[in-house]
């Protein structure tokens, strides 16, 4: 199949990539709604720019995530499984058992890796995800971007 010069699509270069900063408080905000945000500014797929095998992705910082909630029963009745290799080897664990162990940056990654593909590009698209506990973090000097994650839609909220 032909095409003309006219009709090419336009890949962007590393040399012209350019990685933004942004900052989610997570108060109060829905697990699953976030994280479906989170990973498609991670991916890039917030920019024009955006080609499935290129990370265009930004950095996305997130605060208060010991406040985050869950609709419903979740909190209590959703498992997370794991595998350790050998037989007999699988491990269950609740969002509430995560965060009795000061684990709550584990229920929101957990949610956003498994909201991106797999493969060795994901891996590094998670890398760019940084969470904290509290309203404070290192990463000033990069002066990310504030997302109303609330504004955004009225369901984002759990009250």
């Amino acid at each position: 199949m032909y095409l003309s010069p006219k009709v090419m699509t336009p890949f962007i270069k590393k040399k012209e990539l350019r990685k933004n900063w942004y900052l989610i408080d997570a108060q109060n905000a829905a697990v699953g709604r976030l994280a479906a945000y989170i990973s498609n500014v991670l991916r890039g797929k917030n920019k024009p720019t955006y080609n499935p095998h290129i990370d265009n992705g930004d950095f996305v910082i997130v605060t208060n995530i010991d406040k985050i909630k869950f609709s419903g029963k979740k909190f209590n009745e959703k498992k997370y499984f794991k595998h350790t290799g050998h037989p007999g080897g699988i491990k269950e664990t609740t969002p509430l058992i995560l965060k009795n162990k000061n684990k709550s940056q584990d229920i929101l990654k957990l949610a956003v890796k498994r909201m991106l593909p797999g493969g060795p590009l994901a891996k590094k698209q998670l890398t760019k995800l940084k969470i904290y506990s509290g309203e404070k973090h290192p990463h000033d000097i990069q002066k990310p971007t504030i997302i109303p994650f609330d504004k955004l839609n009225n369901k984002n909220l759990i009250k």
